[in-house]
């Protein structure tokens, strides 16, 4: 089949999209067409895996074998970017709860205050311990305006694609334990410079663009 350029390979996972998730992510995307993005900090968590092994190698003869242990433990991180910058990273191990999520966004907000002073948005997705009722309480106490979010939508959040880049730098360092895991995390976050946050804060307009014209559906991000 290869001399027909078909590719033997499993499809990308993702999560289902009923009529009504698609439906409300295509009058998302009308509504924030035209936002300027410049001034919305877009955030989330991510888990980090000790001896990720997704980056191909080329190679001749037999395919080379990685021994890896049977339990693959994470470290969790938290961070934010805008146009202007990033918070600093927040790594953890603890299972994260409402109230865990209030301490993570208290210690960072001067942060993103530094970066873009008394006027801009914060982004989160609808993770129940985002919108509980103690982060909610928060959030309108302390952040000028939330983002509404469409559910199941990490296609649209840029900082998906962030966090693909720090993994993949991070593994190709090959981090042989939990110490140099989570140095090499806080490096690689911290090394991103702010001509790729830049690009993906200009991409949002054409994901708003793709999601109308595929009418709600996944789109290539």
């Amino acid at each position: 089949m290869a001399e027909h350029d078909y590719k033997n390979s499993l499809p990308l996972t993702t999560p289902m999209l009923t009529k009504a998730h698609k439906e409300s992510r295509v009058i998302w995307a009308k509504k924030h067409l035209n936002d300027n993005w410049k001034r919305t900090v877009f955030t989330d968590e991510t888990s980090f895996q000790l001896f990720r092994n997704t980056i191909k190698h080329w190679h001749k003869g037999a395919r080379p074998i990685r021994p890896m242990p049977k339990d693959r433990r994470k470290i969790m991180a938290w961070g934010g970017f805008c146009a202007k910058g990033k918070t600093s990273l927040f790594c953890f191990s603890n299972i994260m709860d409402a109230n865990f999520y209030v301490g993570i966004l208290e210690q960072h907000l001067p942060e993103i205050r530094g970066l873009l002073g008394g006027r801009w948005r914060f982004q989160q997705d609808n993770d129940p311990k985002h919108t509980s009722r103690i982060a909610k309480e928060f959030l309108q106490n302390n952040v000028p305006m939330v983002l509404d979010w469409p559910s199941n939508s990490p296609d649209l959040n840029p900082i998906e694609n962030l966090w693909n880049i720090v993994k993949t730098n991070v593994e190709r360092r090959k981090p042989g334990n939990f110490k140099e895991l989570e140095q090499f995390m806080t490096e690689e976050w911290d090394n991103i410079p702010n001509s790729v946050l830049i690009n993906l804060i200009d991409s949002m307009k054409h994901r708003c663009k793709l999601i109308i014209e595929n009418n709600g559906d996944r789109i290539p991000y």
